[in-house]
C-alpha cells in the first residue's frame, strides 16, 4: 500500500521559494500530492516510498533565505494522486511571517553582469532567493498586489518564468526586467535630471568629490568618497556629525582588508543580510580613510546589498564610499523621492534613485563579530521563539535607540532600529513602526507595556494607545526590561542573576540608575545591589561632559579642592566645585556609563563627547591597544551590596599614561563585577548570570565578564539576537508582562 503523509511547515516559508522546492523536491524523490500556502505556513499532502528522505530534506534543504522552525508529520490515506502539483493558497487567520531584505545572490549576480542576459545591468533585478521583501511590502498575505511592485505589471516573459515551478522566480513577487520593471534615475540637488547613464554619472560626481544620496533598500544613503578628506569634511558639516563615525562601503571582503583586520569578522560580513560590522582598524586606516573613524580603534564597513550598489563598484572595484544613512540631523531615514528632495535639500548634490516605492523605513544593521550594536535592515522581521506562548502584547521600548516589539503565540517580533525619540519627525516614525508591524502581523493587542518612565513619548503612547481600546498598560522598570532580555531569548525561566550596566534608566525608587544587580524570575525582580552613588554635577549634562564625572569622583574622594587646578581651563570649574560641595542640581547616580566617563575624564581621554558613548569608545580603544593586564588589587570595595569603584579612580587621577590607565580600569572594573555576581551567587544559590545594557557592547567588559564568571563555574548569558543596550528593551518588556499574564496578574 502506498503510504501518504499531510505534513505541515511553519516559519519562513511563504515568498522564499519554498513551494517550488518542495515541488522540486517531491517530483526528484518520485512522490505525488500538492503543496500550497496557507495562514499558519506550508501545507503539504505527499503520497509515495520516499517520505522520510522528503521530511528529513524539507529542513536540511530548505532555500536560502527560508527559516523552518517545526515540521510536523501526520499519517493519511492515499488518495491516488497523479503527479505533484502546487495547489491554490488557502486562506484564513495570519500565522506566518515575511521575509526579511537580503543581498543579491550569485545567481542574480552572475546574471547582472551577463551581456547576453536580458537582465544584464538591470538594477533590480531578484527571485524567490534575494531582494527585497519586508520593505516593500504593505500587507499580508505576501502578494505582488500586496508590495510595492504592484503599479509594475509582469511583461510576457516575466510572467512565463513567475507561473513555471521549475524556475527560481516562481512566485517571486519582486521580480522585473529592463522592460516591466523600474527605472533609475539621476537628479541634480534642484531634481533636474542630469544626462548620461545614472550609474557612469554618479560615479563621476563621487570622484569629484560630490555628495550623492543613494536609494537603497530601506532608505537612502548618503554617500561621498571615503578617502576624500574635503568630501568627508563637507560631509559631516552639511550632516551637523562633528565626530561620530560613518560607515564605509567596499566591493568585497579582500578590499576590507585594506582597512581592517577582516578575519573575525568576515562570516558577518559577507552575510546576506549585509549589516556594517565594526572591525579591529589597521594602522595606517586612519590616514588612508581620513576623519571617517576619528579618534577610535573600530571601522564600520559593509559590502554591497542592492543591484545598484553592485554596478557602482563593478565599474569601480578598489572605491571605498561613506555609505551613511540619509537623514537630516536626528531624524528618521529618508525613503520617499520627493521626501529626499525636500529633507536633504542643502546636503546632497545629486539623487541617484529610482520609482519603486520603500514601504518601510529600515536603516543598516550595525554590529561586532559576536553582538548586535543595532538591528534592523536584514533581520528584521524575523521572530524570536518564546519559551512558551501568552497573551498579545505590544511593548514600545524607551526612549534611546527605541525599537517596539509584537508577540504573537510564543513569537516575539522586535522592530528596526526606530532611533531617540527626541524630536516630531521621530515620534511620528516610532507610530508608524507600531501601526505597520501590528498590520503586517494581524495581532491586536491584549496588553501594552511601557517604561517606567512617564515622561517618555513612547510611554504617553502606550497610555494612550492601551486607554482608547480599553486594555491594560503596564510599565516595566527598565533594568529589569534589559535582564527580561536575555532571559526571554535564552528561555530562562527560572530565577537568574542580573548585572544591567547601562547610561541611565529611572529606578523603581524614582532616582536614575544604571548600574545594578538584580536577582529576576520572570515577571518580578529584587534589586540586590547597586554601584555606589555618583553626583551628576549640572544633571544631564554630565552625560555630556566626563570631565564633570572626573570631577564628581574628585569630590566623592575627598579632594574637590583639586577639581578646580585640574579642570583649569573649564570655565566652568569653579561652579562645578560649589555645586559638588553644596549637592545643588547634582542628582546621584549608580550608571555604569558614568564610571567610564569619570575614567575617561580623569585620564584626559575626552573632555566633551558629542555622540553617546563616545567616552567609553574612546577609552575600550586605548585599553584594547594597551593589551592584557592584572586588575588593581585593591581597586574596589562591596559594602552592604554597593560597589565601591572609588580606590581605582584614586589610583587613576594619579595615573600618567592613559594607555594603561584605559587597560587597568576595563580589568578591575570587570574583575569587581565578577567578584560582586560571585557573591551573591554564592547567597542565592543561583548560578546563571545574565549582562546587558549599553555597557556591554564593550567587548573587553563583556569578554572578561564571561571569562571571570566562567572560571568561578557561574554561567554567563547575554544578548546575541538582539542588541544588548536599548534596542532590546521592547523584548524584555513583552516578557515581563507575558510571565505576568501566565500567573493571572492582569
Amino acid at each position: 500500500m502506498t503510504k501518504a503523509a499531510r505534513v505541515r511547515v511553519v516559519g519562513v516559508v511563504q515568498g522564499v521559494g519554498f513551494r517550488p522546492f518542495v515541488w522540486r523536491l517531491a517530483n526528484e524523490l518520485k512522490l505525488a500530492g500538492w503543496v500550497r500556502n496557507d495562514a499558519a505556513g506550508v501545507e503539504i499532502h505527499a503520497e509515495g516510498e520516499a517520505l522520510d528522505a522528503f521530511v528529513a530534506r524539507l529542513k536540511n534543504d530548505a532555500p536560502p533565505l527560508a527559516r523552518v522552525d517545526a515540521v510536523t508529520v501526520a499519517a493519511t490515506a492515499a488518495t491516488g494522486c497523479a503527479g505533484f502539483s502546487i495547489a491554490e493558497s488557502a486562506g484564513g487567520q495570519v500565522r506566518t511571517a515575511i521575509g526579511h531584505d537580503t543581498a543579491t545572490c550569485p545567481d542574480c549576480l552572475a546574471e547582472l553582469f551577463d551581456p547576453a542576459n536580458r537582465r544584464y545591468r538591470h538594477a533590480f533585478i531578484t527571485c524567490t532567493h534575494c531582494g527585497p521583501r519586508f520593505t516593500v511590502t504593505r500587507r499580508l498575505p505576501y502578494d505582488r498586489p500586496q508590495t510595492s511592485l504592484a503599479p509594475f505589471p509582469l511583461c510576457p516573459e516575466c510572467a512565463r518564468e513567475y507561473a513555471d515551478p521549475a524556475d527560481r522566480r516562481f512566485h517571486a513577487e519582486t521580480t522585473c526586467c529592463p522592460h516591466c520593471g523600474p527605472r533609475l534615475a539621476l537628479l541634480d540637488a534642484a531634481g533636474g535630471p542630469l544626462e548620461g547613464e545614472p550609474i557612469t554619472a554618479t560615479l563621476a560626481l563621487l570622484r569629484a568629490g560630490k555628495i550623492v544620496a543613494i536609494k537603497g533598500l530601506g532608505g537612502f544613503h548618503l554617500a561621498c568618497d571615503a578617502t576624500n578628506a574635503a568630501a568627508v569634511t563637507t560631509l559631516r558639516a552639511r550632516k551637523q556629525r562633528e565626530e561620530k563615525p560613518f560607515a564605509v562601503m567596499v566591493a568585497t571582503a579582500e578590499a576590507a582588508e585594506r582597512f581592517a583586520k577582516v578575519d573575525a569578522g568576515r562570516t558577518a560580513l559577507t552575510a546576506p543580510e549585509r549589516p556594517v560590522v565594526l572591525l579591529e582598524k589597521r594602522e595606517d586606516t586612519d590616514a588612508r580613510l581620513p576623519g571617517v573613524a576619528p579618534g577610535l580603534s573600530e571601522i564600520g564597513l559593509m559590502l554591497p546589498a542592492a543591484p545598484i550598489q553592485f554596478l557602482l563598484f563593478h565599474e569601480a572595484p578598489d572605491m571605498a564610499l561613506v555609505m551613511t544613512s540619509a537623514n537630516p540631523h536626528g531624524e528618521p531615514l529618508v525613503i520617499g523621492n520627493d521626501e529626499a528632495l525636500q529633507r536633504l535639500a542643502g546636503i546632497a548634490d545629486a539623487f541617484l534613485m529610482h520609482d519603486r516605492d520603500i514601504v518601510v523605513r529600515c536603516d543598516d544593521s550595525v554590529r561586532r563579530p559576536d553582538i548586535f550594536v543595532r538591528r534592523a535592515r536584514g533581520y528584521v522581521p524575523r521572530a524570536l521563539k518564546l519559551a512558551s506562548s501568552g497573551p498579545a502584547v505590544l511593548a514600545v521600548g524607551g526612549w534611546f535607540k527605541n525599537t517596539v516589539c509584537v508577540t504573537r503565540g510564543d513569537e516575539a517580533f522586535v522592530s528596526q532600529h526606530v532611533g531617540d525619540l527626541d524630536n516630531a519627525a521621530a515620534c511620528g516614525f516610532f507610530e508608524e513602526t507600531v501601526e505597520h508591524l501590528l498590520h503586517i502581523l494581524d495581532v491586536e493587542p491584549e496588553i501594552v507595556a511601557h517604561d517606567l518612565h512617564p515622561d517618555f513619548h513612547a510611554t504617553r503612547f502606550a497610555v494612550d494607545f492601551a486607554a482608547a481600546r480599553g486594555i491594560p498598560a503596564i510599565g516595566v522598570q527598565h533594568h529589569h526590561a534589559h535582564i527580561a532580555a536575555v532571559c526571554a531569548e535564552h528561555g530562562i525561566e527560572a530565577p537568574a542573576l542580573g548585572l544591567a550596566l547601562d547610561g541611565v534608566g529611572l529606578g523603581a525608587d524614582g532616582s536614575a540608575w544604571g548600574g545594578e544587580l538584580l536577582r529576576v524570575e520572570g515577571a518580578t525582580f529584587d534589586r540586590l545591589g547597586h554601584l555606589a552613588p555618583l553626583m551628576l554635577p549640572g544633571g544631564d549634562v554630565a552625560a555630556r561632559e566626563p570631565w564633570r564625572m572626573a570631577a564628581a569622583a574628585l569630590h566623592a574622594l575627598g579632594r574637590g579642592d583639586e577639581i578646580a587646578t585640574r579642570f583649569a581651563d573649564e570655565p566652568a570649574a569653579a561652579t562645578v566645585t560649589t555645586m559638588l560641595a553644596r549637592g545643588i542640581n547634582c542628582p546621584a547616580t549608580s550608571s555604569a556609563g558614568r564610571l567610564f566617563d569619570a575614567a575617561a575624564g580623569l585620564l584626559g581621554v575626552a573632555r566633551r563627547t558629542t555622540f553617546e558613548g563616545q567616552a567609553a569608545m574612546r577609552l575600550e580603544g586605548l585599553a584594547a591597544r594597551h593589551g592584557a593586564t592584572a586588575p588593581l588589587a585593591d581597586g574596589w570595595r562591596i559594602v552592604d551590596g554597593q560597589l565601591d569603584m572609588l580606590p581605582l579612580f584614586a589610583w587613576l587621577e594619579d595615573c600618567e599614561d592613559a594607555t594603561a590607565g584605559a587597560a587597568l580600569f576595563h580589568a578591575t572594573f570587570a574583575a569587581a563585577l565578577v567578584e560582586w555576581a560571585a557573591a551573591e551567587a554564592g547567597k542565592t544559590g543561583i548560578t546563571t548570570i545574565a549582562a546587558a545594557g549599553g555597557c556591554l557592547l564593550n567587548r573587553l567588559l563583556a569578554r572578561a565578564l564571561r571569562a571571570g564568571l566562567a572560571a568561578r563555574g557561574l554561567r554567563f548569558v547575554m544578548s546575541e539576537a538582539l542588541p544588548p543596550n536599548d534596542g532590546g528593551l521592547s523584548l524584555g518588556q513583552a516578557w515581563v508582562v507575558t510571565r505576568r499574564a501566565a500567573k493571572a496578574w492582569v
